[in-house]
C-alpha cells in the first residue's frame, strides 16, 4: 500500500533563535488586559504597532513572507501583511476557547512564554463526517483533532479557517502568546477566469 497526503493543511513552525529581551518581556507582562472566553487578552489589539515589539514583529513578517511564498507560490504580485495583533494570557486553571479567525488568510501564534513538552495547541478538522468509523489507532488521516507542541520563541503559521484551542493550563507558569491575523495586498484571481480582484 502506498499512501499520499493529498491536499494537506500547511502548518509551519519558525524559531526566533534568541531569547526575548527584558524590555520585550516587561512590555508584554505590563499590558492592560480584558476578559476573554476562558482566559485574558490585551486591550491593545494592534500590539505590533508598539515599538517595543518591533523585533518580534519583523520576525513574524519575515516568516509570513516565507510561508506565503513557499506554500502559496503566487503567480502575480501579491503579498500578505499583518492586520490585527494581540497578546493572550492563559494562567493556571484557564483555557483558550475553540475558535477560528474570520477575515484573515493566514494566522500566526508567537509564543512569548510557553513550556516545551507541556504546552500544546489543539487543531480540529473542519469537515462534517456523515459516517464515523471509530479508530483503534489515531493518525493524521483518521483523527478529528490533533495537538502540536509549543515552546518559547516559536511561531506557528496556519490557514485562518483552521479551528484551534488550548486546553486548561495545569502548571503555575502563565502561557503567553502573541496572535495575529493577515490579509493580502496585490492582485488575486485572474481576469480570464472572472475572478480578478485588486486588493
Amino acid at each position: 500500500m502506498i499512501t499520499h497526503g493529498l491536499f494537506p493543511t500547511p502548518l509551519s513552525y519558525f524559531e526566533l533563535g534568541d531569547d526575548l529581551t527584558q524590555e520585550e518581556l516587561d512590555f508584554i507582562n505590563g499590558q492592560e488586559v480584558r476578559g476573554n472566553t476562558g482566559n485574558t487578552t490585551s486591550v491593545d489589539n494592534y500590539i505590533f504597532k508598539q515599538p517595543q515589539l518591533a523585533r518580534i514583529k519583523e520576525f513574524c513578517e519575515r516568516s509570513l513572507a516565507q510561508y506565503f511564498a513557499e506554500i502559496c507560490s503566487p503567480k502575480e504580485e501579491v503579498s500578505p501583511y499583518i492586520t490585527q495583533s494581540w497578546i493572550n494570557y492563559t494562567s493556571k486553571g484557564q483555557y483558550h476557547h475553540k475558535h477560528e479567525h474570520p477575515n484573515s488568510i493566514i494566522s500566526g501564534v508567537f509564543y512569548a512564554q510557553a513550556q516545551r513538552d507541556i504546552d500544546k495547541i489543539h487543531f480540529y478538522r473542519n469537515r462534517y463526517n456523515q459516517i464515523t468509523v471509530p479508530a483503534e489507532n489515531f493518525n493524521p488521516y483518521n483523527s478529528e483533532s490533533w495537538w502540536m507542541g509549543t515552546a518559547t520563541g516559536q511561531l506557528i503559521l496556519f490557514p485562518s479557517h483552521l479551528t484551534h484551542m488550548v486546553e486548561t493550563v495545569e502548571h503555575d507558569t502563565t502561557r503567553i502568546s502573541i496572535s495575529f491575523n493577515t490579509f493580502l495586498r496585490g492582485l488575486v484571481g485572474a481576469s480570464e477566469s472572472l475572478t480578478e480582484l485588486h486588493l
